[in-house]
């Protein structure tokens, strides 16, 4: 089960090219900074899929939690010149965002350590389904992720229980109150499914419709869609669509 997450209008970060990203990152921060300041880097969101599950191909950028030298901003400059990214591949903006915990450092894992200077780690599993319930985003794979993540677990060995949703989002937000409506919903029906494959490829090419939908939007009436709007304004161009079809 695959999907490709396509943007032509940016450079994507693969499964085949994440590690070297890592590397090359790890290799000229030590340069940088001559060897003396570590970083430690907790990737979340869609690069932590990709280093830990099959099913996603790409991803636009790294969200990360950031804990690093200043010199940490450089590099990634220097490396985004080098492969032809842009300046905000690696960015930890997602912290002014619902998904963002405190707790995130703690129940992270250790990917791998490069140049003997920085740490990568990642966000997996139950926590990282809580982290895409938190950002609902039905245009940003958000919920083709959770099932994703429920069928590649299941598919290992290791399927997830409500329990373990549950658990995870209390850890990182203290309980379900600020988990949208839409979330728990498409959660519910995720357990009650018996095909999660198919549930991954419908959700995906719904999200795909309403990526779409929004980019066509904007190129028509830009500088209108805010964070605060873009549920509302989606709702009523897929009610719009609908009823063209």
């Amino acid at each position: 089960m695959s999907s490709e997450n396509n943007d032509s209008e940016r450079t994507k970060l693969t499964k085949d090219n994440l590690d070297d990203l890592l590397r090359d990152l790890a290799k000229t921060y030590k340069k940088l900074t001559h060897g003396n300041a570590h970083a430690e880097l907790i990737m979340v969101g869609g690069a932590s899929v990709l280093a830990n599950f099959s099913f996603r191909e790409s991803t636009m950028d790294i969200d990360a939690v950031i804990l690093a030298d200043s010199a940490m901003k450089e590099a990634a400059n220097l490396v985004s010149d080098r492969y032809g990214l842009p300046k905000d591949w690696l960015n930890s903006d997602f912290r002014k965002t619902a998904s963002f915990s405190q707790k995130l450092r703690e129940v992270s894992k250790h990917y791998r350590t490069c140049a003997n200077v920085v740490e990568y780690r990642t966000i997996t599993d139950e926590y990282l389904i809580a982290m895409k319930l938190a950002s609902a985003r039905d245009y940003k794979y958000d919920f083709s992720d959770i099932a994703g993540i429920l069928f590649e677990c299941k598919e290992k060995g290791k399927a997830l229980t409500m329990k373990d949703i549950s658990e995870a989002v209390i850890t990182l937000y203290g309980g379900w109150d600020t988990i949208p409506e839409t979330s728990r919903s498409f959660l519910k029906n995720a357990f009650d499914v018996s095909d999660l494959g198919k549930l991954y490829e419908d959700t995906c090419n719904q999200e795909r419709e309403n990526k779409d939908l929004l980019h066509t939007f904007t190129g028509k009436y830009p500088n209108v869609v805010r964070e605060s709007n873009i549920k509302d304004i989606l709702k009523s161009l897929r009610e719009k669509n609908a009823g063209l079809k």
